[in-house]
C-alpha cells in the first residue's frame, strides 16, 4: 500500500464529514439566516434617516430607536384602525345576515316555486355533520394557531433586534469588515454598501410614494360611493398593493370590494373596474417615472427577480428581490465595459430593405418576366424572335440558294 493512501482516505472521510455537518447546520439555521437577511435589508432601508439624525448631533443608537419607534407607532395605529374596521363590518354583517338570508329565500321561492323557510335552513345547518366537524377541527386547531402566532412574534422580535444592531453599529460593522481586507477591496466593499443603501432606500421611497398616490385615488372613489371606513380601506389598498409583490393588488382590492358589496352589489363592480384601470395606469405611467431614478431596472427583470426570490426564499425573497437585483446591477455596471452603438436603423427597430435580404420573390419574378419580354422584342436575336424572314436575312441577298446577287454574278 502506498504511504499516501491512508492519509488520502482520512482526508476524504474528514472532508465528507465536514460537508455533511455543514449541510446539517445550514438546514438547521436557515430560519435564522433568513431573519438576519431581512434585518440587514431593513437596516439598509432606515440607514438614510439614521445617518441624517446622527449628522444633526444625535447618537446613532438614539436615532435608530426614534426611527423604530415611529415605525412601530405607525404600524400599531394602522393595525388598530384596520382591526376596528373589520370588527365593525363583521358585527354589521352578522346582524344583517337574517335579512340577507330572507331576501335570498324569497328570490328562490319566487323563481323556482319552492317553499323554503329560514327556520328550516337554520335547523338543518345546526344539525349538519359538516358544521359539527368544522367546530371540532377548529377547537383542536386553536393550539396550532396560538403556536404560530407566538412563533411569528418571536421571529419579529429577532428581526427587530438584528436590524437595530445593524443600523446602530453600522460604522463599527463596516470597520470590522474592512479590517480584514486590503485597501483596494475595502473601497469596493464600501462602494457596494453605499449602493445597497441608496437602492434599498430608493425602492422604499418610490413604493411609499406610490402607496400614498394609490391610497388617495381609492379614497376619493370610496368617498364618492359612500363606502364606510374609506380612510382605512384607502390605507389598506395603498400599502398592500405596493409592498406585497405580484398578488398584492388583488389582495388589496378584495377587501374594499367586499365592503362595497354590503352597501350595493353594483358598487363592488365599480371598485373592481377602478382597481383594474388604476393598476394599468400605475404599471405603464406612474411606476416608470418614479422608479427610473431610484430602482432603474427593466420591468421584465423586476418580474423575473420577484419570481426567483419567491422560489428561493418565499415571501421574504419576493420582498427583497427587487432592491437586491438593483444593487447588483448598479455595482456590476462599473465593471462592464460599454461601447458606443452605431447609428443603424435596425437598432431602433426599423428594417432597411436595401441593406437586408434584397428584393422579394414577386419582385424577382416580375424582373425576369420583363427581361424575357424585352429580349423577345429586340430584333436580330434568334430566328424565332426575328420573324419568318430572319433566316433569309442572314444569307446573301441572291435568292433561295444564297449564292445570287450582283457580286456573285460578276464573279462567275
Amino acid at each position: 500500500m502506498p504511504r499516501w493512501l491512508p492519509r488520502a482516505m482520512v482526508l476524504a472521510l474528514t472532508l465528507y464529514a465536514v460537508f455533511q455537518l455543514s449541510s446539517w447546520a445550514f438546514h438547521q439555521l436557515t430560519g435564522l439566516l433568513i431573519n438576519v437577511l431581512i434585518a440587514f435589508f431593513l437596516a439598509l432601508a432606515i440607514e438614510p434617516a439614521v445617518s441624517w439624525m446622527a449628522g444633526r448631533g444625535l447618537r446613532r443608537g438614539l436615532a435608530t430607536f426614534l426611527v423604530f419607534l415611529g415605525v412601530l407607532i405607525a404600524t400599531a395605529g394602522f393595525v388598530t384602525l384596520l382591526g376596528s374596521m373589520l370588527a365593525g363590518q363583521i358585527v354589521k354583517m352578522v346582524e344583517e345576515f337574517p335579512e340577507y338570508l330572507d331576501s335570498v329565500i324569497n328570490w328562490v321561492n319566487g323563481h323556482f316555486h319552492t317553499e323554503l323557510r329560514r327556520v328550516d335552513i337554520q335547523e338543518g345547518l345546526l344539525r349538519s355533520d359538516w358544521l359539527r366537524n368544522y367546530v371540532q377541527n377548529s377547537a383542536t386547531g386553536v393550539l396550532d394557531v396560538s403556536t404560530q402566532v407566538l412563533g411569528g412574534l418571536f421571529r419579529l422580535l429577532t428581526i427587530t433586534l438584528f436590524a437595530f444592531y445593524f443600523a446602530a453599529d453600522g460604522p463599527r460593522l463596516r470597520r470590522a469588515l474592512c479590517s480584514v481586507l486590503p485597501p483596494a477591496r475595502q473601497a469596493e466593499v464600501l462602494r457596494a454598501w453605499e449602493i445597497a443603501v441608496d437602492k434599498t432606500g430608493g425602492y422604499l421611497y418610490s413604493r411609499g410614494l406610490m402607496a400614498l398616490i394609490s391610497g388617495i385615488a381609492h379614497y376619493i372613489l370610496l368617498e364618492i360611493l359612500a363606502v364606510p371606513y374609506a380612510p382605512a380601506l384607502a390605507v389598506w389598498v395603498g400599502l398592500v398593493s405596493q409592498f406585497i409583490p405580484t398578488i398584492g393588488t388583488y389582495l388589496a382590492g378584495a377587501l374594499p370590494m367586499l365592503i362595497a358589496f354590503t352597501v350595493n352589489p353594483w358598487y363592488a363592480l365599480w371598485v373592481l373596474g377602478f382597481v383594474v384601470v388604476y393598476q394599468q395606469f400605475e404599471n405603464y405611467v406612474l411606476q416608470p417615472k418614479l422608479t427610473s431614478k431610484t430602482v432603474d431596472i427593466h420591468p421584465a427583470v423586476a418580474f423575473g427577480s420577484v419570481i426567483a426570490g419567491t422560489a428561493l426564499l418565499g415571501a421574504v425573497g419576493a420582498l427583497i428581490a427587487i432592491p437586491a437585483v438593483a444593487t447588483l446591477q448598479a455595482f456590476l455596471g462599473a465593471y462592464i465595459k460599454r461601447y458606443a452603438v452605431t447609428d443603424d436603423p435596425r437598432v431602433h427597430g426599423r428594417r432597411d430593405r436595401n441593406q437586408t435580404a434584397g428584393p422579394g420573390p414577386l419582385t424577382r419574378l416580375w424582373r425576369l418576366w420583363a427581361a424575357g419580354r424585352a429580349a423577345a422584342e429586340r430584333p436580330g436575336r434568334t430566328g424565332a424572335s426575328a420573324g419568318p424572314g430572319a433566316t433569309g436575312d442572314r444569307r446573301s441577298p441572291g435568292g433561295p440558294g444564297g449564292a445570287g446577287g450582283p457580286e456573285a454574278g460578276e464573279g462567275r
